[in-house]
């Protein structure tokens, strides 16, 4: 979609996203008044996981708690608010009984219950036939090796459920009393068929479910229900409109990528590194199952061809261990580092979620026979070259997929601030990186909700108001030769330990 259109006069518009991620949440508003476009962070809360009887739960009650705080701090700026709507990461479920009430809190997707579940699955039906119905990438936390597993621990919240809901969703039960189920969100759960859109009857009986077990299927743009009294008396506001939106973060975020073909990749840049293309169609063959890509839902019945990479994740970890520095005292440091002195696969299994990144990147450079790291700037240098190591490898699959050359690379999320990541990045791939909003996620969720109203225009045109405030930068590739050579020690040290 290219946003070159020109925006319309209209009165005032309000929006708030609820945008939430694997570390923190915020409640945002967005203003649309004529030309004028703005976007505020109004509250800002951190995503709680609790660590009990051995398992890692996301603690739903507080989020809920922090929303409604968030909603409440919207209401006392006095505007008024034409809806909300709610994104998160994916494949995390929460169950509801009988009564309508939480039976307990939801799994993490990074609790080990589901180590080995795939295996355990693929004893019932292969890899291949799985892959063929879902077109989804094989990750140990997806939904459905979540609930299988549960199934088989004899889960009592699983047998008492009378609806599973995805983190959103739950959310806008809460907010609303309305049970849905958003289609991107559910696109995750490798239960669905892209084909389709609905979901895949015969796995759902492997589980020993069925498709009323979850809440009616809702498209971006359609109206979920208005917030309830209680709700409103908590809040301050009125009954303001829920609205679906591309309920999976990355979902949002995609929905803001100018891409007219699959020539241009989109790399979601957080926590999570989601690269990948737009497609019209799912692309579900031999090759792509054996590289491990996903197809999940987007905006406007698309399709986003991709793959996860451990992303931030690393970084973010490590600080941890060295007392939070800040991004700009890491990257002072990196810069004073040898160039691929030491070098990981950001995907290997032994980084997904270990007592100590650190301990963990020195393990694998001493199992791939390369120097440990010995300071903070080695360590950053190497998860960022790393990094933009793995997306050049990731981009040359995407080429065998697709059989379109990728040109230019398009950065959304927190990463897209990030400067010497994004320059390496364009190194490695040898084409231009061009960042979008590091926003994109809130800006896609405003968006839809925008076009919803049917008075703002299309979705293209929305994003087109915004564009004043989605800051560009444009990075050209540098140091072929010196890049050509770290990709291939890269590849040489390359495994999946």
């Amino acid at each position: 979609m290219i946003y070159n259109q020109q925006p319309k006069t209209m009165a005032e518009y309000n929006f708030v996203a609820v945008d939430l991620g694997a570390t923190s949440g915020r409640v945002i508003l967005a203003s649309f008044h004529d030309a004028d476009v703005k976007m505020e962070e109004v509250y800002r809360f951190p995503s709680p996981i609790i660590q009990m009887s051995g398992h890692f739960y996301w603690d739903l009650p507080a989020i809920y708690q922090s929303v409604l705080k968030g909603l409440k701090m919207v209401a006392e700026r006095g505007v008024a608010v034409q809806s909300i709507g709610i994104d998160t990461w994916g494949v995390d479920v929460a169950m509801f009984g009988e009564d309508g009430e939480l039976l307990r809190l939801p799994y993490c997707y990074r609790d080990p219950h589901t180590v080995g579940a795939p295996e355990e699955f693929f004893k019932r039906m292969p890899r291949e036939e799985l892959y063929e119905r879902t077109g989804i990438q094989v990750m140990n936390f997806n939904t459905l090796f979540q609930l299988d597993t549960m199934r088989r621990n004899d889960c009592s919240a699983l047998a008492a459920a009378k609806k599973i809901l995805f983190i959103p969703d739950a959310l806008a039960y809460l907010l609303t009393g309305e049970m849905v189920t958003e289609y991107t969100i559910a696109s995750t759960s490798h239960m669905i068929d892209p084909r389709t859109r609905k979901w895949d009857e015969k796995l759902l009986e492997m589980l020993g479910l069925d498709a009323d077990k979850f809440g009616r299927q809702v498209m971006p743009g359609e109206k979920i229900g208005s917030l309830t009294d209680e709700v409103r008396r908590q809040t301050g506001l009125s009954a303001v409109d829920v609205v679906a939106v591309a309920s999976h973060d990355t979902g949002s975020a995609v929905a803001t990528v100018p891409a007219e073909d699959m020539s241009m990749a989109y790399l979601s840049s957080g926590t999570w590194s989601l690269m990948g293309v737009v497609s019209p169609e799912p692309v579900i063959t031999e090759r792509s199952q054996q590289l491990n890509f996903t197809n999940e839902g987007g905006v406007g019945g698309t399709i986003r061809v991709l793959k996860n990479i451990c992303g931030m994740w690393l970084l973010e970890r490590c600080r941890a261990e060295w007392d939070n520095w800040s991004y700009g005292e890491l990257i002072a440091e990196a810069e004073k580092a040898e160039p691929f002195r030491s070098l990981i696969n950001p995907d290997a299994l032994c980084f997904a979620n270990p007592e100590s990144m650190v301990v963990a990147i020195d393990e694998y450079c001493k199992a791939t026979a390369q120097p440990v790291p010995t300071c903070v700037g080695e360590y950053v240098r190497a998860i960022f070259e790393s990094l933009a190591l793995r997306y050049r490898q990731v981009v040359e699959m995407l080429g065998s997929l697709t059989g379109v050359k990728v040109e230019q690379l398009y950065i959304i999320g927190g990463g897209a601030k990030n400067d010497m990541l994004n320059q390496f990045s364009a190194n490695a791939l040898g084409v231009p990186v061009v960042t979008g909003a590091s926003e994109a996620t809130a800006w896609g969720n405003i968006a839809v909700q925008a076009e919803s109203t049917k008075q703002l225009g299309g979705f293209v045109e929305i994003m087109q108001m915004c564009s004043p405030l989605l800051e560009s930068k444009r990075y050209e590739p540098q140091d072929k030769g010196l890049w050509q050579q770290g990709y291939e020690k890269y590849l040489s040290v390359y495994k999946e330990i």
